[in-house]
């Protein structure tokens, strides 16, 4: 018997899937809100008799979510190790700014795409998570917080479009009024450039903000740094964001790692100007993390060099804040820190 996961349901499903389990209509309710609630198991939903408690034990599947680990950053930035069920640890960073909470959550343990500077890639795939384990990112941490979080970002381990189904799932409930009620365009999704998820994506017309890790201004750069360029090179990943702002109406924001000698000069910076220009987009210059030790950090003049000139050709751009280093606050920092080295 498969056993049913409510964690990743809206109340409607829910009330399907267990109409035939709990007779009273207001059991199903009850159990739905300590859902939204954010309990990490049946024996937590204290107004249930428990012999419904071991019913669900039964039908339902309830994985256990717990912290790993916790680190908090000089800057209040706080990253988080949660251990699933069968052993996978994913992270989680909460960040606080002048608008409220924003957290950035992983779709996946591990990551298929093998990006050079990323961290995450290097310890290979284990599997996808549930729309339930992602929204569980958001609950245990406004628990542990005791906050309330408005904006999320889908940016952690993992890449969200190779989980696209489960991850459109997510969407859907937490954008939902009778769940966590986030609104879309509190959301942004990050992408390596999948880019025929992108065109599906966009026939959703859901009013996210996609950035699409873009680091590069030519094919033959972008192929050093990402293994999927060789799938869809850089222009037909930019019709497909043209696309998705076609259908949606927002812009595209471009993600742009600044790596010294590789893509930093100012003649990169011209040929992405002329590649983009046109295009409601905005480029997010983002200097690299130390822990990359074979790549270098581009140095704050070139970052500031490039950045006028893509202003000065109409892009709008910005450079992205270093938060957390600390704390090992890039993706997939800290479980590596968790993994035994090898004698």
């Amino acid at each position: 018997m498969e056993k049913i996961d409510i964690r990743s349901m809206n109340f409607s499903e829910i009330s399907k899937a267990l109409s035939g389990i709990l007779e009273k209509n207001y059991r199903i309710r009850q159990v739905y809100e300590w859902i939204l609630k954010g309990v990490s198991s049946f024996d937590e939903m204290t107004n249930l008799p428990k012999e419904l408690r071991e019913k669900l034990k039964h039908y339902c599947v309830f994985p256990s979510f717990h912290i790993k680990d916790k680190k908090i950053s000089q800057d209040l930035t706080v990253k988080y190790l949660f251990e699933l069920e069968d052993g996978e640890c994913i992270e989680s960073v909460l960040m606080k700014y002048k608008h409220g909470y924003s957290i950035c959550i992983s779709t996946q343990a591990g990551c298929k795409m093998g990006c050079c500077f990323c961290q995450t890639g290097k310890g290979g795939f284990s599997r996808n998570l549930t729309p339930g384990e992602m929204i569980s990112q958001i609950q245990a941490i406004q628990r542990d917080m005791n906050i309330k979080i408005s904006n999320v970002v889908l940016m952690g381990m993992g890449e969200p479009l190779d989980n696209y189904e489960n991850v459109v799932k997510f969407l859907e409930l937490l954008s939902s009024s009778d769940h966590l009620n986030i609104g879309m365009r509190h959301i942004s999704l990050s992408t390596c450039g999948v880019v025929s998820k992108i065109y599906k994506l966009a026939d959703k017309k859901f009013p996210i903000t996609l950035s699409v890790s873009l680091h590069a201004s030519n094919d033959y750069i972008r192929s050093k740094l990402m293994k999927v360029n060789s799938s869809w090179n850089i222009k037909e990943l930019l019709d497909a964001c043209k696309y998705f702002i076609s259908r949606v109406g927002r812009r595209i924001s471009f993600e742009y790692v600044m790596i010294k000698g590789l893509n930093d000069s100012p003649e990169c910076a011209k040929e992405l100007a002329s590649t983009l220009k046109g295009m409601l987009c905005h480029v997010n210059l983002i200097p690299l993390n130390k822990s990359v030790v074979e790549l270098e950090k581009s140095p704050k003049a070139s970052i500031y060099k490039f950045k006028n000139i893509l202003e000065g050709q109409g892009i709008a751009t910005t450079i992205r804040r270093t938060l957390a280093e600390d704390i090992e606050g890039a993706c997939g920092q800290l479980k590596g820190s968790h993994i035994p080295k090898e004698v």
